[in-house]
C-alpha cells in the first residue's frame, strides 16, 4: 500500500496538555520502518498547521464548545489531505492529536463514497456543546460528522456519507448521562467492555465489521489508545481503567488486517509523551499500527 502519514498536532479539543506532540513521540517510536518493513510504501507529509491554545480563546463564540473555531480550521485542511490522498491513490495514516481531528479524517475518507466507521475507544465522543459537561470537543466527533445538535448546519463537519448505522463503537466503558441517553436512540452500534467479556474480543470485531460494510464503499479506522486498559498503554489523554490487554488490542488490529481491502483511513489518536514512560504508549501505538497493516507473528 502507498502509505501516507499525516501528523495532526492538536490538543485544542481537549482539557489535557501534551497530546500535540504525539505524531511525533509515535514518528519517534519507528512508524515509517515497521510500515516499510512488512511491505509498504510510507511517505511522511508532515504536520498540519495547528494553533497555538495560548494565542486562541477557549471560549470563542461557541457556548459548549471550547476552542470550535480553531478546530473547525484544522479539520477543514484534515479533511481536504485526506481526501486529496485518497484521490490520489494513497492511504492516509493520520497521526494525532487529540479525537477531535477525526471529524476531518471521517470527512475527507467520506468523499470517496459511503462509509462505514470501527471506532476503537474507551468513549462514545457523541456530545454535543449542548450535552457535553466539559465543552471538550474531543468528546463530540461521532456526533459532529453525523450533524447531531449543533453540529446540523457546520458544513466543516457533517459527512453526510457516514450514516448512523454504519458506525460501530468497541470498547466503550465510560459515557456521559446524556451521551447514553442520544446513544441508545441512535441507530449507532454500540460493543461495551461487557459485550468483549462476555462474548470475547473477536465476535465483536466481527460484528463490528460486519456494520461498518453493510452497504458502504470503504471503511475509516479509529484508534484512540484508551481503548487499552491504562496498565498497557498510560500515555493517553483521557485513561480509563477497564481496558482491553496487550494481546486484545494486538488481535482487534490483525481483525482490520483481515479487512484491510476495505479499510480506506486510518488514525491513531491520543497519545501523550507528558502522562507516557520511556514513550512506551507510542511504541505500542506503533506494534498496533503495523498489526493493523498486516504484521503476523509467522
Amino acid at each position: 500500500m502507498n502509505l501516507r502519514l499525516i501528523g495532526v498536532p492538536m490538543d485544542l479539543g481537549a482539557d489535557r496538555r501534551g497530546v500535540d506532540m504525539g505524531p511525533s513521540a509515535i514518528r519517534y517510536a519507528g512508524l515509517a520502518g515497521a510500515l516499510e518493513g512488512i511491505g509498504h510504501d510510507c511517505v511522511d507529509a508532515g504536520d498540519l498547521a495547528v494553533p497555538r491554545p495560548e494565542l486562541s480563546s477557549p471560549d470563542g463564540e461557541h457556548e459548549g464548545a471550547k476552542y470550535l473555531d480553531e478546530t473547525a480550521q484544522v479539520c477543514r485542511d484534515l479533511r481536504a489531505t485526506v481526501a486529496e490522498t485518497i484521490d490520489g491513490g494513497g492511504f492516509p495514516l493520520v497521526l494525532g492529536g487529540d479525537h477531535s481531528i477525526a471529524i476531518g479524517s471521517m470527512g475527507g475518507s467520506s468523499r470517496a463514497g459511503s462509509t462505514g466507521v470501527v471506532w476503537f475507544d474507551a468513549h462514545g465522543d457523541f456530545n454535543t456543546p449542548s450535552t457535553s459537561p466539559s465543552g471538550n470537543v474531543h468528546g463530540m466527533p461521532v456526533a459532529a460528522v453525523l450533524g447531531r445538535g449543533e453540529f446540523a448546519d457546520a458544513d466543516w463537519a457533517r459527512a453526510p456519507n457516514v450514516a448512523e448505522e454504519n458506525i460501530a463503537m468497541v470498547g466503550i466503558r465510560s459515557l456521559d448521562d446524556r451521551e447514553r441517553e442520544a446513544l441508545r436512540e441512535s441507530d449507532v452500534s454500540v460493543f461495551t467492555m461487557s459485550d468483549i467479556d462476555e462474548r470475547g474480543l473477536t465476535d465483536v470485531v466481527e460484528d463490528a465489521f460486519d456494520v461498518a460494510t453493510d452497504g458502504t464503499d470503504g471503511i475509516h479506522v479509529s484508534l484512540d489508545m484508551d481503548f487499552l486498559d491504562p496498565n498497557e498503554a498510560p500515555g493517553v489523554g483521557t485513561p480509563v481503567r477497564g481496558g482491553v490487554t496487550y494481546r486484545e488490542a494486538h488481535a482487534a488490529m490483525e481483525h482490520v488486517a483481515a479487512h484491510l481491502d476495505s479499510v480506506r483511513s486510518m488514525e491513531v489518536v491520543e497519545v501523550n509523551p507528558i502522562l507516557d514512560q520511556h514513550n512506551g504508549t507510542a511504541e505500542l501505538a506503533v506494534e498496533l499500527v503495523a498489526s493493523a497493516f498486516g504484521k503476523q507473528i509467522f
